[in-house]
Parts: C-alpha cells; sequence; structure tokens
C-alpha cells in the first residue's frame, strides 16, 4: 500500500494588516487677547480735571455773582464781592489781576481799587513771585478770621484819631468833648472784645474744621 506524499511547500503567511491611522484631535488654542492700544496723539482726549471743570464751571460762577450782590447789600461794593468770591472758590494758590479782570470782565483800574481796599480790611494779601511783575493775590483759609484781626488794628486806628482830637480840643467845648469821649471808649471797648471773638472764633474754628465731607451737604 503506498503512503501519502508529504507536500514540500511551504504555507504561505498571511497578508500584513495595515492599521487604521489614528486621528488626533485637534488642539483648540486659548484665544488671545490684544491690549489695547493706547492712542498718543496730541489730539487724544484727557479724562477731564475736576479742578479745571470747578474753575471755570457754571456753579462757581453763580456763586461769585450771588456773593458780590451779599456783599452789596451789606453796604460794600459789588465788585468786591465778587473779587473776593472768586478768590476764596479758587483752587490755585494765587491769582493774578489779569486773570481777576478777565474772569469777572472788569477793568484793571476796577481790580486794581477793589483789591487794595480788600487787602487793607484784611481780606486778601499780596503774593510776590520772584521775577514776575505782575500782581498776584491770595485769601487766607481762615478769611474771616483774618477780617476780625483787620478790623481790629482798623479801630485801634479810629480811637487813636480820637484821642489826638481831644488832646487838641479847646477847654469849655463840652459837647465835643463829650462825643469824642465816647467814641474813643466806644474803640476802646469794641477793641477788646474783638480780641475775645478772635480767640473764641479760632477755638470754635478749630473744634469744627475736621468733620465728614458729608456733613457739609
Amino acid at each position: 500500500m503506498a503512503r501519502p506524499r508529504r507536500s514540500t511547500a511551504k504555507p504561505r503567511s498571511a497578508p500584513p494588516v495595515e492599521e487604521a491611522p489614528v486621528e488626533e484631535a485637534p488642539v483648540e488654542e486659548a484665544p488671545v487677547e490684544e491690549a489695547p492700544v493706547e492712542d498718543s496723539s496730541p489730539d487724544a482726549a484727557a479724562p477731564p480735571d475736576a479742578s479745571e471743570e470747578w474753575e471755570v464751571g457754571e456753579r462757581r460762577r453763580e456763586f461769585v455773582e450771588s456773593f458780590g450782590v451779599i456783599r452789596e447789600m451789606a453796604g460794600s461794593p459789588r465788585m468786591e464781592g465778587r473779587v473776593l468770591g472768586y478768590l476764596m472758590t479758587s483752587t490755585k494758590p494765587y491769582v493774578s489781576s489779569a486773570e481777576l479782570a478777565g474772569a469777572l470782565k472788569a477793568s484793571a483800574g476796577s481790580i486794581s481799587i477793589t483789591t487794595r481796599h480788600l487787602i487793607e480790611s484784611g481780606f486778601v494779601t499780596r503774593h510776590a513771585v520772584p521775577g514776575d511783575r505782575s500782581h498776584y493775590f491770595k485769601v487766607d483759609d481762615d478769611i474771616w478770621g483774618s477780617f476780625l484781626a483787620g478790623e481790629r488794628r482798623y479801630l485801634d486806628r479810629q480811637r487813636a484819631m480820637f484821642v489826638d482830637l481831644l488832646a487838641d480840643l479847646p477847654p469849655g467845648l463840652d459837647g465835643p468833648r463829650r462825643r469824642l469821649r465816647n467814641a474813643r471808649n466806644y474803640m476802646e471797648w469794641l477793641a477788646s472784645y474783638h480780641r475775645k471773638m478772635l480767640a473764641d472764633w479760632k477755638a470754635y474754628n478749630e473744634s469744627h474744621s475736621e468733620t465728614d465731607p458729608e456733613e457739609d451737604r
């Protein structure tokens, strides 16, 4: 009986399996925020400054004019009240006479006369700028304390005038002598009261200066 032949043929290898390509998930990039570009051109609008707005504002202008009327009703020239109101509400350390004339629409002569009288009254003081021949003026923070001190000097001058005339008054003029004595005594009394009033005012002002701004409303 014949034996079956062995096959000498080599077994065929299986075809290579192709791997499916792996798709990578796309990586989302975070959005890049661009920094705002600053406009450095000279025409770029700058934020308004509070002091600049106040200097030319309508509310301040109304106060200056109203203060002038109030001072006029009290017997002073209206221009004195306007100048004083303007200086009192200025954010600048001192103001030129040219600025006063322009802002108040007044002549240079009117400003000169007005500021001279306000200086004599103790409301206003001169301010000198080295190398500048212009006239500058300012007011103290405590305008009314300065006024009281100035008024006392005015009373002292009046008292001295009455004392001098009493010394030159001829004998026998009883009427004028009584009236001059009363005037001298009144100025002495008022001046002494002013000293006490000025001290009382400073004490009162110091006790009421450190307040919450909301309390001023």
